[in-house]
């Protein structure tokens, strides 16, 4: 300790226990996407492709060469904007695949903004959706509630995106 203190340096040195440690906590819900194996990816499933969550439209495997490996090109629409995509896999590879959920709410209010107030079966309310960017289906929620019809909207979830994709009316007026 002489030694220490000779030298100017400090004498008390810390040990683990008194330094403070903080961790920045993350989602801690399920991952938004799992592998699967690229040869088992059908037609109607689900693929990301180009870091977008996307329906499968279609599959075609190929051998390539003699000592290759065989290739899946996968066509894929992403589900919530539309937009064509496409990739190639070797068929022996893990690809990630979206968790793609659809939940049904009720519709009880469309703001000025064009975001709509929906209730959940738990009674709290989600106001954090717009209406959707399809104008035949955007043309639909309105009159119907316009008409005063009670409205089950259907919401597409995946990879941390809503999205209302479709609709259907229960009942007659409110």
């Amino acid at each position: 300790m002489l030694f220490f203190v000779l030298l100017g340096l400090p004498t008390r040195f810390s040990d683990m226990s008194d330094e403070e440690h903080h961790f920045e906590s993350s989602d801690a819900g399920a991952s938004k996407t799992y592998p699967q194996q690229a040869g088992t990816i059908r037609k109607n499933g689900f693929i990301v492709i180009k870091n977008r969550p996307c329906k499968v439209v279609e599959v075609s495997t190929s051998k390539t060469g003699k000592h290759g490996h065989a290739k899946c090109h996968f066509v894929g629409i992403d589900i919530f904007t539309g937009k064509k995509l496409e990739d190639i896999v070797p068929s022996s590879h893990n690809c990630d695949v979206p968790h793609v959920n659809r939940t049904e709410y009720q519709l009880i209010d469309i703001s000025e903004d064009g975001y709509v107030s929906l209730l959940t079966e738990s009674g709290n309310t989600k106001d954090d959706l717009k209406l959707p960017t399809d104008e035949a289906l955007q043309a639909q929620i309105r009159s119907g509630y316009e008409e005063g019809k009670d409205i089950i909207l259907t919401v597409q979830s995946a990879m941390g995106e809503d999205q209302i994709c479709g609709l259907k009316e229960i009942g007659g007026n409110k």
